[in-house]
């Protein structure tokens, strides 16, 4: 009997380039496996005994002799290698059709249209790291009240704003309007709000930072859980990349850290359902900087954190640890990386030591935890469940 899924997804953890990789340029992309190979001697303890070195095509981790977790890997099917595109098929949502990027910028009408909405000019649009561009124009825009807009390899439209020029406030209602007109063509996957402070030559992005996401375009698993009478607690973005869309309560996040601490919060309440959990740092702060060594000590933090994790756990709850793409801080490439995702699944009522495989889709995982739920849920995906239920 299952009664609650804790699904923690570590932000771009990917495990190995997936066979199409060549075709969004990332062949040699392995976030785990470089990072390892990049720093001899690195280990995860804790999630090597739940089987992550035992995973297929896993190399660069102890295999453990007697894993206490099932363990597998999975391909993505949607198009694609964003946030919201492997949240969704996470979830049972998979894309025909990658969202929209712009590898040149917007669309001068776009610009345009969106300037006489919110009342000012833009500066910006174009492709940039988030870091870069505010050293570059966090000047101007503090001369000129006009936000910074920007975009990346990800279908994203990113508004930058000093927070004592632009009021959180204001950023977030230019993020709304911007997600008001982003939509059929240009329907990108986010919108985000990239707040900063400080003066020149020391600007620094805050955690004030907020995504606009489209709304799931179907049910996903979490509608059907919530239509059965339970609980979807989102902790960290999960309520942004959702558009809040089939969630009962929401959580944002400061860090990695923090994102723990308020989902064993979660764990010690008496819910039913879903507990679904973003760590975005391995991600945003790491990956896209390509930190290798900031990436490992946020990979340690969070396996140091997760006996922690599983003493909170009651004897009804399972565990799954997964992620939503890669971002291997080793290639020269700052962006998101087509990769295979882990699977790792543990709880009182869960088989030891099963292998999974390599699984067709993300929603492999979003069908098993409707399954273990006893959730009735018209998704993608093929169940595991009961290759892993004792």
């Amino acid at each position: 009997m299952v009664n609650r899924v804790t699904l923690i997804v570590l932000d771009s953890v990917g495990i190995g380039e997936l066979p199409d990789a060549h075709e969004y340029n990332d062949e040699g992309s392995n976030t785990l496996g470089n990072i390892a190979k990049q720093l001899k001697g690195f280990e995860l303890p804790n999630m090597q005994k739940l089987g992550l070195g035992n995973i297929d095509g896993v190399n660069d981790y102890k295999k453990e002799e007697n894993p206490i977790g099932a363990y597998g890997r999975s391909l993505e099917m949607s198009k694609g290698k964003d946030t919201t595109t492997g949240h969704w098929e996470i979830a049972g949502l998979i894309l025909e059709r990658a969202f929209p990027t712009y590898p040149n910028g917007f669309p001068k009408e776009l610009i345009e249209e969106f300037e006489k909405r919110i009342g000012r000019k833009v500066l910006g649009n174009k492709p940039a790291s988030g870091t870069a561009i505010i050293e570059e124009l966090g000047d101007e825009h503090v001369r000129t009240g006009y936000p910074i807009v920007y975009t990346s390899a990800d279908s994203v439209f990113q508004i930058a704003a000093h927070e004592e020029v632009i009021p959180l406030e204001e950023l977030y209602r230019m993020c709304q309007i911007a997600r008001e007109m982003l939509k059929d063509e240009h329907g990108v996957g986010r919108v985000i709000a990239r707040p900063f402070i400080g003066t020149s030559g020391n600007y620094k992005r805050t955690p004030n930072r907020r995504d606009f996401s489209l709304k799931p375009f179907r049910k996903t698993l979490l509608n059907y859980i919530v239509e059965s009478g339970m609980d979807v607690c989102a902790v960290g973005k999960i309520e942004d990349i959702f558009g809040g869309y089939g969630i009962t309560k929401a959580v944002h996040t400061k860090n990695n850290m923090d994102g723990v601490d308020k989902t064993i919060e979660y764990l010690k309440q008496d819910t039913k359902g879903l507990i679904f959990t973003n760590l975005v740092d391995f991600d945003m702060v790491y990956g896209h900087r390509n930190d290798v060594e900031g990436y490992a000590k946020a990979l340690k933090e969070f396996d140091d954190r997760l006996p922690e994790i599983i003493e909170n756990l009651k004897d009804d709850d399972v565990l799954i640890i997964t992620a939503d793409h890669g971002c291997d801080p080793t290639t020269p490439s700052t962006d998101h990386s087509r990769e295979y995702i882990p699977i790792l699944v543990y709880g009182k009522n869960i088989k030891a030591g099963v292998n999974l495989g390599t699984r067709k889709s993300y929603a492999d995982i979003g069908k098993t935890i409707a399954e273990l739920l006893n959730v009735k849920a018209d998704i993608a995906g093929e169940s595991f469940a009961k290759d892993i239920l004792k």
